[in-house]
């Protein structure tokens, strides 16, 4: 259930879960700064804990206890330090805050020292709570993932630690804990703490991988380390400031940070800044990408049997590949649509356009209910030819689906495409600037290459297993130039760019480990 403060009620089985992670006495001091409908505070007092302070802004959620105060935490003259701040906060975009909210932030000195107009109404949650611990006060949210990878969060992420440390993070990927919510959850424990040595203390971190609503006797395995389907189990380090975030092994977050600094733009000889767009090289310097066309309704446009065209018709048709056509580096059957470029009328479509006619004519009703942009779009006629002139562009090109689910492989399906092939709206196109002197063959087995799929799972736009790959997160995807001064360098492209082909020609799937092996070298992964 939410509203417009932002409010995801908490299943009791989870507040009992977080709860359970609590090691202060019941006489601890404790803070709920946005209590909601109460979930925390009645396992709180449940039990035993009395020593509470809760703070609900949202006055039309009444709760039986008379100490919760109907007031925003963000700016309530709060002077208690606190042994144990737990809750739900609430998560909403700058944009999505109501004229009230956005103005008590604007106002706020917490806010403007830490944070802008890009940053998310959770992140003064979460700072101002670490505030309000004593040393050695313990925090335990639940929130969603994103924050902990995106550039305008750097700020609190830098802040959470060089006053502490976590303890514990619960990576709830798809599990579905909120009703209706489809993101990535986590519930973290962060101890508050100027004592150095406790900061390098490594994390426990689990990943559930699970989409059906958990339970809380499957919450207790998972805080016990029991063996239970979908839970993973890790130990790693400590974040660390100015560094990207990620829930992995360490081996792993080595080996991106290894990647990211291959991409560094070579002109610079600088240190890595990973929060710098300018430092690292992406695939948008090197490639211009665009989503496919959209027809508003695909089955009326497909051509089954070619055989009956006339020539006429035969040249007012396109070869397109839907993502179901797309494997990784080679393409399977196409489909062939209907695509009249030059202005006619119904009685033109009947006449010089016989057969689309028949066919079109059997869709007129559905075709004349799609959403046509407020333009005068006939029945006939794409409804949104977007980035054509693009797809006219002769030469190889790289499709991939624009969502990619990612819970049950480790692969995306980079395609490279012949000239003269389009794409439909659920499908991305990448097509090599002409500047680019690296080949389109070596581009697309770069990204097939297994680091590139690792990069995206953890940097990517991501909700729950989801992928996407519409064109902002195709473009930031880093990217390794050749070193052109470098024989070495030049030699491995040549020879990717040369079994790119062969397996193209062959369809020879072994050559896929020896293309690996080639870009981990240039990579020195």
């Amino acid at each position: 259930m939410k509203n417009k403060y932002g409010q995801y009620f908490t299943p009791k089985d989870v507040a009992s879960f977080m709860i359970d992670m609590v090691e202060k006495p019941v006489k601890a001091l404790v803070l709920e700064p946005s209590c909601g409908e109460g979930v925390f505070l009645d396992v709180l007092l449940e039990r035993g804990y009395c020593n509470i302070d809760a703070y609900e802004v949202d006055k039309s959620l009444v709760t039986q206890y008379p100490f919760v105060k109907y007031e925003s935490f963000v700016s309530a003259n709060i002077q208690q330090k606190y042994d144990l701040i737990v809750g739900n906060p609430p998560y909403i975009r700058w944009k999505n805050l109501e004229k009230e909210l956005k103005k008590e932030l604007v106002g706020n000195d917490l806010w403007n020292k830490y944070f802008n107009s890009l940053c998310d109404y959770l992140y003064i949650f979460i700072l101002r709570s670490i505030e309000l611990l004593k040393e050695e006060g313990e925090l335990i949210f639940i929130c969603p993932e994103y924050w902990m990878n995106t550039t305008h969060s750097l700020s609190l992420r830098n802040y959470m630690m060089e006053n502490g440390y976590f303890e514990a993070i619960y990576h709830f990927n798809e599990t579905p804990i909120f009703s209706g919510v489809n993101v990535s959850i986590v519930i973290f424990k962060y101890i508050k703490t100027k004592k150095q040595a406790k900061r390098t203390e490594r994390i426990r971190l689990v990943k559930y991988f699970n989409a059906k609503r958990i339970e809380y006797s499957d919450l207790c395995k998972i805080a016990n380390g029991e063996q239970l389907e979908g839970a993973k189990y890790l130990e790693i380090s400590q974040f660390q400031v100015d560094k990207r975030w990620v829930l992995q092994d360490d081996e792993l977050s080595r080996k991106l940070e290894l990647f990211m600094n291959s991409c560094i733009c070579q002109v610079q000889h600088q240190a890595l800044d990973l929060f710098d767009e300018d430092s690292i090289l992406t695939i948008g310097d090197v490639c211009d990408v665009g989503n496919g066309l959209v027809s508003g309704l695909d089955k009326a446009f497909q051509i089954k049997d070619a055989e009956k065209l006339n020539l006429k018709e035969l040249e007012a048709t396109i070869k397109v590949y839907k993502a179901k056509n797309l494997t990784p580096y080679l393409p399977k059957e196409h489909t062939l649509y209907i695509n009249i470029e030059v202005p006619i009328d119904e009685e033109d479509l009947k006449t010089q356009y016989p057969n689309f006619y028949d066919q079109l004519l059997k869709y007129k009703d559905d075709l004349l209910k799609r959403y046509l942009y407020n333009k005068d779009i006939k029945y006939w006629e794409w409804v949104f030819k977007r980035n054509y002139q693009l797809f006219k562009r002769s030469g190889r090109r790289i499709f991939v689906p624009c969502k990619e689910r990612v819970s049950n492989k480790n692969f995306f399906r980079f395609s490279l495409v012949e000239d003269c092939y389009f794409p439909t709206q659920d499908v991305t196109a990448i097509f090599k600037k002409p500047t680019t002197k690296e080949s389109i063959e070596y581009i697309v087995a770069y990204l097939n290459m297994p680091i590139v799929f690792e990069w995206l799972r953890n940097y990517g736009i991501v909700k729950g297993h989801i992928v996407e790959f519409s064109e902002k997160p195709v473009t930031s995807i880093p990217f390794r130039r050749i070193n052109w001064d470098d024989p070495m360098e030049v030699r491995l492209h040549d020879g990717i760019t040369q079994k790119i082909n062969n397996l193209l020609e062959n369809g020879d799937m072994n050559l896929v480990d020896s293309i690996n092996a080639d870009l981990a070298m240039l990579l020195k992964l």
